[in-house]
């Protein structure tokens, strides 16, 4: 290919090079930190995220660059906004978080840097290769990440687990790779959708790409029966990580998807749409009937967060203009709501890891009413109930589907939706209507958790009462899939 060809915009990847350099002075000062002031590190690394969220919403440049392989579009821009915002808010939350936990270090704060520099990779990738690269980087970090916590069980059950797992679905994902190469000779995206049109509808490697991809990336969202290392990963790993892990990972997964399958091979909606349709119908009812079940809140937010993503699925599987937006904006909106939630869980988990269990919320609105009423804000907004966003987030996504006469997944997914309202009211019910048992906090919120509690309050309750301007951001997002 020649050099001019090329089309050589570092205004397309400036986000990406920030980040990176960041990150590098994250990790050399924390040779220069003593043990007992690594939270500088954590001012640090917000500051700076703080600093690039303009420049990634800004750095558009709709042509493809470096022959073809980044988008830099309004697409990739939302995502890395989202994954920016649920950094800084993660990273705000282990300030306070860290300190009274074992697993204050250094490498902390940089791997989280280099998890959403992986997450932005994956959104403004145009080519299979890249979207390995960006999955692998953010995959790695949270390998570690989820085994920070080494000295418990849990960590390292959930770390381990995590690994394996995940080594299994990166050989799946690049033998699907290797057979969409081995079908048009290119793993650029838009060279695979100029070939897939003049192609039969049985081309065998390309049927097999799209079974192998999809199998791939589901692991990624954690899709049933891909989600086995999620609630052992979710349990074990420090719970502001999980938080990042439940947005971000679920977030960047979701982009990909949709690039795939929405530019490379719209011409086979028929053979992939079946196999979506399967893959959401299972996730939805089988996270949410799982749910109810768990002891741990942490566990229940897993499988909260599966049954959540078989919900997101309907807006892929539609197709339409109001359920592609809606993905956008249900990922923006919940971003708000897990954290919060996950914030909430840090404040009463205790040094000693009682905090986890359900019962243990026992009377928590007769101790502290502020902190009871904001998780049962957030609560309520995971499982759709108005004003708040997340009702608006489903009725987009359950409204496409019905306008694009998908009337049975609809239905599944309100009955999913009334089920898991089941689980989260129950956490509700143990904080208003039980006796305190225990003292709750070993020490008050600290202002960085205070602030992230106004964030994500705000970021639940804003896009359900004026939910416009949002949907307008999500509709402009998706311009590229519409041309």
């Amino acid at each position: 290919m020649p050099f001019e060809s090329l089309n050589i915009s570092f205004t397309a990847v400036m986000p990406e090079i920030l980040l990176t350099g960041l990150a590098l002075v994250v990790l050399v000062t924390d040779f220069f930190i003593s043990q007992q002031h690594k939270v500088v590190l954590g001012y640090l690394s917000v500051s700076g995220l703080v600093i690039l969220l303009p420049a990634a919403v800004m750095s558009v440049d709709p042509v493809p660059s470096f022959g073809g392989t980044v988008t830099a579009d309004a697409f990739s821009a939302f995502f890395k906004a989202i994954f920016i915002i649920a950094g800084i808010l993660t990273l705000s939350v282990s300030t306070d978080y860290l300190k009274k936990s074992s697993i204050h270090r250094g490498e902390y704060y940089y791997l989280v840097l280099f998890a959403i520099l992986g997450m932005m990779v994956l959104a403004s990738a145009n080519d299979l290769l890249n979207f390995y690269v960006g999955l692998e980087l953010m995959a790695l970090s949270f390998y570690i990440l989820v085994a920070l916590g080494a000295r418990r069980t849990l960590s390292v059950e959930g770390a381990l687990k995590y690994f394996i797992l995940g080594a299994l679905s990166s050989g799946i994902l690049l033998y699907g790779i290797s057979c969409a190469y081995g079908f048009g000779g290119t793993t650029n995206l838009v060279e695979i959708a100029r070939q897939a049109v003049q192609t039969p509808e049985r081309n065998p490697f390309l049927l097999l790409a799209i079974v192998l991809i999809m199998a791939g990336f589901a692991f990624k969202v954690a899709l049933f029966p891909f989600h086995l290392w999620a609630p052992d990963a979710y349990q074990g790993a420090p719970v502001p990580i999980t938080a990042l892990l439940s947005v971000g990972s679920k977030a960047a997964a979701f982009a990909v998807f949709l690039r795939i399958f929405l530019v490379a091979l719209p011409a086979f909606q028929l053979q992939w749409s079946e196999l979506l349709w399967l893959l959401s119908v299972g996730t939805m009812i089988f996270g949410s009937v799982v749910a109810i079940s768990q002891k741990s809140i942490i566990r229940m937010m897993a499988y909260s967060s599966i049954a959540h993503a078989g919900i997101i699925v309907i807006g892929l599987l539609v197709r339409n203009r109001t359920g592609i937006a809606g993905i956008l904006y249900y990922l923006m909106v919940y971003t708000f709501m897990n954290i919060g939630v996950f914030t909430v869980i840090t404040m009463v988990l205790k040094r000693d890891r009682s905090g986890e269990d359900l019962y243990e919320y026992k009377g928590l609105a007769a101790r502290h009413p502020a902190l009871a009423f904001l998780m049962a804000l957030y609560l309520l907004a995971l499982a759709g109930v108005p004003p708040t966003g997340g009702f608006t987030a489903k009725f987009f996504i359950l409204a496409a589907a019905v306008d694009a006469g998908y009337y049975w997944l609809a239905v599944i997914g309100v009955i999913a939706t009334a089920i898991a309202l089941f689980f989260y009211a129950k956490v509700i019910y143990y904080m208003y209507m039980k006796e305190p048992e225990r003292i709750f906090m070993d020490s008050p919120p600290g202002p960085a958790s205070r602030m992230v509690l106004g964030v994500t309050a705000a970021g639940t309750v804003i896009p359900g009462v004026y939910p416009a301007p949002f949907v307008e951001m999500a509709q402009k997002a998706i311009e590229p899939f519409l041309m």
